[in-house]
């Protein structure tokens, strides 16, 4: 995979220096084109051969006219004018060297070369019988004579051209494979950590600098989450297990009594007395069981959010009053020491009074089954809480980070029955009712459970 990229990458390097190499010759030969166009159509030869308009001829005299020899002046330039032999019939500002008679061979001479100085140009133009010679000073032209053959040019820039294509393609080659490792690379590094995260290898990386350094800590705080993830899933399933294992066991034990007690029934061997108690035995391992289904879907009902509030105004101090009385007045608690106090008579909430009963009930029998007999319990009425606080053995820090768990039992709870649903069941009743639930704890110095509920409707 990393050659593959690195490959891929150099032949996208490639076609781009190709692409670039060709479309540089394009726009060179079209700047040439042009420049060459357009220096043609302003070059001294041009006013050379259009000069001839200002040459007069008057009975095979020739002269110059006022006006040219004007433009002379202004070109810096002279002139001078020759019959058919080459003999010079007229001249204007010509140099003191200049010959006053030109063979052929002299006008070849003078025209392919610089004769008279190296900073004169001189050109040749013709009008009717008469030639001219034009020299011009300080020219900005510079006239070139080559000798070549076309084959040998051709063959010049065609080595010349493979040359410049191979030296280009090989530096190229050479810079596209470096730059590309450069980024291949890291890119290899980031596809095999992705694929270490898929296959939940969630080792450390190490992180490279530059552009990728961003990629590759996102990368690593993306794995140490999974793996974070990852602990908590086997956990909760941890959990799950273990709680399943005992409602189980919770389901079991009734079953197996009042099997029992239902087979002892049968035998008819028993006193009226005996077969009042087992049939009161039967019903009590009944109604636990059937109290048992009842948290199980509860609690589903509640995961899911399907739980059909019947909300109805009632006076919060009256309706916490009651369960406190009620729980006095339960045989198991009925030495309890429980003080109730509430901020007014009257603060009204809109609730649902079965659900509600049984999450402040859970709170309130929780104080008092986990905690020594002569625990104190105080519960306070406020206008946006209710709070249940006791002054017993309190909750480990481990086991209060994880109370409002489902299936959870904490380690120093004496009592085994129930399901470990009860405080996660209390939690999502006061949650759907808008309100929140904290618990504080500190060992040997107790527990306070704060249950705020939704201001929106105090009355």
């Amino acid at each position: 995979m990393k050659w593959k990229l690195t490959a891929r990458f150099l032949l996208s390097v490639l076609s781009i220096v190709i692409i670039v190499i060709f479309v540089n010759t394009a726009i060179l030969i079209g700047l040439l084109s042009y420049q060459l166009d357009r220096g043609i159509a302003y070059t001294e030869e041009i006013f050379v051969r259009d000069f001839q308009k200002y040459i007069e001829i008057s009975n095979g005299t020739p002269s110059v006219s006022e006006e040219g020899l004007q433009r002379l002046h202004q070109r810096n330039a002279w002139i001078q004018l020759l019959d058919v032999n080459g003999q010079v019939l007229e001249s204007h500002y010509a140099p003191d060297k200049a010959q006053s008679h030109y063979a052929p061979i002299d006008l070849i001479q003078v025209y392919k070369y610089q004769e008279f100085d190296a900073d004169t140009t001189v050109y040749v133009g013709s009008k009717d019988a008469v030639s001219y010679l034009v020299g011009i000073k300080g020219s900005d032209t510079a006239r070139l004579v080559m000798h070549f053959s076309g084959s040998s040019v051709l063959q010049f820039i065609g080595k010349f051209g493979l040359f410049i294509v191979i030296a280009d393609l090989l530096v190229a080659t050479l810079v596209g494979w470096l730059f590309g490792r450069t980024l291949t690379k890291p890119l290899h590094s980031i596809i095999e950590r992705i694929r270490h995260l898929k296959n939940h290898e969630h080792m450390p990386n190490k992180m490279p600098g530059g552009v990728y350094k961003p990629v590759f800590e996102n990368l690593n705080e993306v794995s140490r989450e999974l793996a974070a993830h990852e602990q908590e899933r086997k956990r909760l399933e941890m959990m799950r297990e273990e709680w399943i294992s005992n409602v189980s066991h919770d389901m079991k034990t009734p079953l197996a009594s009042i099997r029992g007690y239902a087979e002892l029934l049968n035998d008819g061997k028993m006193t009226p007395g005996e077969q009042t108690e087992y049939a009161q035995i039967i019903e009590k391992q009944s109604l636990h069981m059937q109290d048992l289904l009842d948290d199980l879907n509860l609690t589903m009902r509640l995961r899911h959010q399907q739980l059909p509030l019947s909300l109805t105004e009632v006076n919060m101090v009256q309706f916490v009053r009651e369960i406190v009385i009620d729980t006095l007045n339960t045989p198991q608690y009925e030495q309890a020491n429980i003080e109730f106090n509430a901020t007014k008579d009257v603060i009204k909430h809109h609730i649902d009074e079965h659900f509600m009963r049984r999450a402040v009930m859970n709170f309130l029998h929780n104080a008092l089954l986990h905690n020594p007999s002569d625990v104190a319990v105080n519960v306070l009425v406020d206008d946006t809480s209710i709070t249940i606080s006791d002054n017993g053995k309190g909750i480990s820090a481990e086991d209060l980070e994880h109370i409002f768990e489902r299936y959870y039992r904490g380690t120093n709870t004496e009592q085994t029955l129930g399901t470990g649903l009860g405080t996660a069941i209390a939690r999502d009743i006061i949650e759907a009712h808008g309100g929140t639930v904290t618990i504080t704890s500190e060992e040997q110095q107790g527990t306070t459970v704060s249950i705020q509920l939704q201001e929106g409707e105090k009355e």
